[in-house]
């Protein structure tokens, strides 16, 4: 048996996401001493785009079958994304193929960040922990999400409802689902708060982060904010760089290790 981890994020083109997942990658092998860790991304975008800086970064299948190529037999792939969705379910699929087509002997898929009723209790108290420390009682606290039409949206939902119950100035919101930015401006207005502290619920800090939330643009949720008369200020970190969030998937990873 030869074991070996992949860690496998979205990607990001900036030096702040690299130097994110550079310290998560350490963190791992600190944890999980004597096995190799590998990384991959999913967006081809992303990808391809690090290929033009003449940085190399594998894809799922391509990082799993150099790995069998080097004869590993067990793998545990870890997915740092947030929610059980399109993306999650693609992985698992792509490492199911691997081992049916008979190039690994086994590999198992660690779950993503909010996967089940303890994951969230832990992410909200993850959130609630991190809060920035001078922020006010009376001002509000939005998590800008991705967000899909995926049922795993529903984890959004879980996680923002456990917040309103312990604070109802912090709210949740994605760019895509259930719950966007046109459903948490009236709920600041109703609450007649006049400052925001705007944060990514993102695993690691990239465009969305930087021009969804936080950019200069007419349509960033900054400035749609702001353009409500809310004060608003950005704090452009991601999930990642919490050790409190890093932590849960970690936990899953370890899980996903005792299954090899």
């Amino acid at each position: 048996m030869k074991k070996g981890i992949l860690l496998v994020t979205f990607g990001a083109n900036n030096l702040q996401a690299h130097q994110t997942l550079r310290l998560l990658d350490e963190r791992v092998r600190s944890r999980f001493d004597g096995v190799n860790v590998r990384l991959a991304f999913t967006s081809e975008l992303i990808r391809d785009r690090l290929a033009a800086q003449r940085v190399k970064r594998d894809s799922v299948v391509k990082a799993l079958e150099k790995m069998a190529f080097e004869n590993y037999t067990h793998i545990a792939v870890q997915s740092l994304h947030i929610i059980p969705g399109v993306e999650y379910e693609d992985l698992c699929a792509h490492a199911k193929t691997l081992v049916t087509s008979s190039r690994l002997q086994n590999v198992s898929v660690g779950a993503p960040l909010l996967n089940s009723e303890k994951d969230i209790a832990q992410v909200v108290s993850a959130i609630i922990r991190h809060i920035p420390p001078s922020r006010k009682a009376e001002e509000g606290v939005v998590f800008m999400g991705h967000g899909s039409s995926h049922e795993g949206d529903s984890c959004y939902d879980a996680v923002y409802q456990q917040l309103q119950q312990i604070d109802p100035n912090i709210f949740l919101g994605t760019m895509d689902g259930n719950h966007t930015l046109e459903h948490i401006l009236p709920e600041l207005a109703d609450r007649d708060i006049k400052r925001v502290w705007l944060m990514p619920f993102l695993s690691v800090v990239g465009r969305h982060a930087r021009n969804d939330m936080a950019g200069s643009d007419d349509d960033s949720w900054k400035s749609q904010i702001e353009a409500a008369g809310i004060r608003c200020t950005p704090m452009v970190l991601g999930l990642a760089e919490y050790s409190s969030f890093v932590d849960i998937w970690l936990d899953h990873l370890e899980a996903t290790l005792r299954l090899l």
